[in-house]
């Protein structure tokens, strides 16, 4: 098979995302940030010297410009967040970070609105990043054979991570290179260093695969071809599902089960049935029960979809100060933190530092807020949350939610803004934009 050219930008997209699921537990820092800038940069404008890819970014800007304007004034209000201004000006902006100088005597300094301008730096590339990724992605993915072998890829890559996230927990998890496990003894958890953002990796890869099934039946030509894909494609879900399972994630099960759920009614009122595809879930269904009833105990099959039976009558209370660490007690105290910096917030990816002033209770220590709504509203204040929804609103106006694949993702967006704090982290977020950001319907052929 020769390697063309739009074949080998493919694969060096592939290698990037690699790299940032291999090294997932070094996102937060400074250093690999920058390497990923500067990676997707020069990829970008390697690209940008092809006349035909620079045709295609142009059409993507004249078929998007409102969202990507949008985009810009996001991107643009991070940096207002992070321009030093002079402490009279502040007060206007940020009266909370105004006292807090006064009282440690820095009144004739300048200031940002960030109480951690660095942080909110280094996210502002973060999110540059995503831009390029999601250009690139729409550049070089434009034929429906392209994005099935993207859906194999990130089947693929979830797998994988799925094989060294079960043979660790087999092994009572040590520690290994980068690999941290301590935190989790009990959990997979693979290249990852939580095991909620573990299982919701796995879902998205998940959902690849039964997307690339459901596809690959067009392609009657290859039938020899694709019958034994299908084989190590069934092995590679189920072996997706064992490292959910073992990722014992709440969170990340219920939307195992929510997407699950999803491809069964597609089938059940789907004209076209696709029996190859039921098969497996249902094979994959009880396979999951077998797992669950006679290795880990028939008491969890319940249990791990209840990812709020501990936290919801937590939900009362006072905003400010808590006995315990548990995601309801976080929520009410960042929910009061917003009203505290409700204009323009405290800056992107502040919130430790946050936490670390108002906690009362030097005990706790927390980096999320687990409710990613509630950490945005902070981090951006009304006027950046305002921004933000702007773009999610038109983004959803351009998809079909009659799509399978689109009503799961929409379903998965909403369950993670608003109990966990996964889709605060840039591997998420960019293979979340790059599965919703197409329908293969309008892709050319």
């Amino acid at each position: 098979m020769s390697l063309t050219k739009n074949r080998f930008h493919q694969s060096i997209f592939y290698f990037l995302i690699s790299l940032l699921i291999i090294f997932n537990g070094f996102n937060n820092y400074n250093l690999f940030i920058q390497i990923n800038f500067i990676l997707i940069s020069l990829f970008f404008l390697i690209c940008l010297k092809d006349l035909n890819y620079k045709a295609h970014i142009k059409k993507i800007f004249l078929d998007n410009w409102t969202a990507i304007y949008i985009y810009v004034l996001f991107l643009t209000y991070i940096i207002f967040q992070i321009v030093p201004f002079p402490i009279e000006l502040l007060k206007i902006f940020s009266y909370t970070k105004y006292k807090i100088l006064i009282e440690l005597d820095q009144s004739n300094f300048f200031s940002t609105i960030s109480l951690d301008p660095s942080k909110t730096f280094f996210n502002f590339l973060n999110y540059f990043s995503l831009f390029l990724y999601f250009l690139i992605f729409k550049t070089i993915f434009y034929k429906e054979i392209h994005l099935l072998r993207f859906y194999l890829y990130i089947l693929s890559a979830g797998f994988i991570s799925s094989l060294v996230g079960v043979y660790f927990f087999l092994i009572n998890n040590p520690d290994f290179l980068f690999i941290s496990n301590s935190s989790y003894p009990s959990s997979a958890t693979g290249f990852f260093i939580n095991r909620t953002v573990f299982a919701c990796f796995l879902n998205l890869s998940f959902l690849a695969g039964i997307e690339y099934l459901s596809l690959i039946d067009n392609y009657s030509k290859k039938k020899i071809k694709f019958f034994y894909r299908k084989v190590y494609i069934r092995l590679f879900l189920l072996f997706i599902t064992i490292g959910i399972i073992t990722s014992s994630s709440k969170i990340g099960n219920f939307l195992f089960f929510v997407l699950i759920v999803c491809y069964l009614f597609k089938f059940l009122f789907n004209k076209n049935k696709n029996k190859y595809l039921a098969n497996t879930l249902l094979v994959i269904i009880l396979f999951d029960i077998f797992i669950l009833g006679f290795y880990f105990g028939g008491t969890k099959l319940l249990e791990r979809f209840y990812f709020l039976q501990d936290d919801l009558s937590n939900y009362t209370g006072s905003l400010n100060n808590f006995d315990s660490l548990n995601r309801a007690d976080i929520v009410r105290f960042s929910l009061n933190q917003f009203f505290q910096f409700k204009l323009f917030g405290y800056g992107v990816g502040a919130y430790e530092i946050i936490f670390k002033v108002f906690n009362n209770n030097s005990v706790f220590f927390a980096n999320h807020a687990h409710s990613d709504i509630i950490e945005f509203l902070g981090e951006l204040g009304i006027i950046g949350f305002i921004i933000l929804c702007s773009l999610l609103i038109k983004i959803l106006k351009k998809i079909n939610l009659k799509i399978t694949k689109n009503f799961y993702l929409t379903i998965y967006l909403i369950t993670l803004l608003t109990f966990d704090f996964s889709f605060h982290i840039f591997l998420i977020q960019l293979i979340f934009i790059l599965l919703i950001s197409f329908n293969i319907k309008k892709i050319q052929n």
